[in-house]
């Protein structure tokens, strides 16, 4: 009981506006808990909006996790394939559907899907850039197809664009 008291404590005393992925150098551009939240919760109500029960993840650029939305109804293993798909997109900096185009045309270079344990090739993962620097990732699974993972990724970006000025993430394709 005493700790969850002074785990309260911590978490009124802390400032949300000041959270960050990390404490960035004067040219480096991070990914605050705000974008994050804000990312994940569009991208998870625009998949509920077209009737897909998903889960929305954004990680770092070093891939630690930032921030989590599960929509009632999701199965419990997009949990898992989205933040995978954010870590992908972040790690390797592209698209998770542009390595699966490249994996399925250039069998030469599947090794890719093995580099490590979190790396998942599946369309529904986007890297999120503040200017040209790759700042995390975002991912979404659970819709029936990459291509709708991917659109509900995407109104994750666009919700964050407020939150990161000078944003290349990619934009709406519609």
């Amino acid at each position: 009981m005493k700790s969850k008291a002074i785990i309260a404590a911590l978490a009124v005393m802390i400032p949300l506006g000041n959270l960050s992925a990390e404490e960035p150098g004067k040219d480096t551009p991070a990914l605050h808990l705000e974008a994050a939240l804000r990312a994940v919760y569009a991208a998870v109500v625009h998949c509920q909006e077209e009737g897909y029960a998903v889960s929305a993840a954004v990680v770092s650029r070093e891939g630690v996790l930032r921030a989590l939305a599960r929509a009632d109804g999701a199965g419990p293993h997009t949990v898992d394939s989205s933040t995978r798909k954010a870590y992908t997109a972040a790690s390797l900096k592209v698209p998770t559907q542009e390595l699966a185009e490249l994996i399925a045309h250039k069998p030469q270079v599947q090794g890719l899907q093995d580099m490590n344990e979190r790396i998942l090739i599946l369309g529904g993962g986007l890297p999120i850039r503040i200017g040209k620097t790759v700042v995390g990732g975002i991912g979404v699974g659970g819709a029936p197809g990459a291509h709708l993972d991917e659109a509900c990724a995407r109104a994750g970006l666009q919700a964050m664009e407020k939150e990161l000025p000078d944003s290349d993430s990619f934009p709406d394709p519609r």
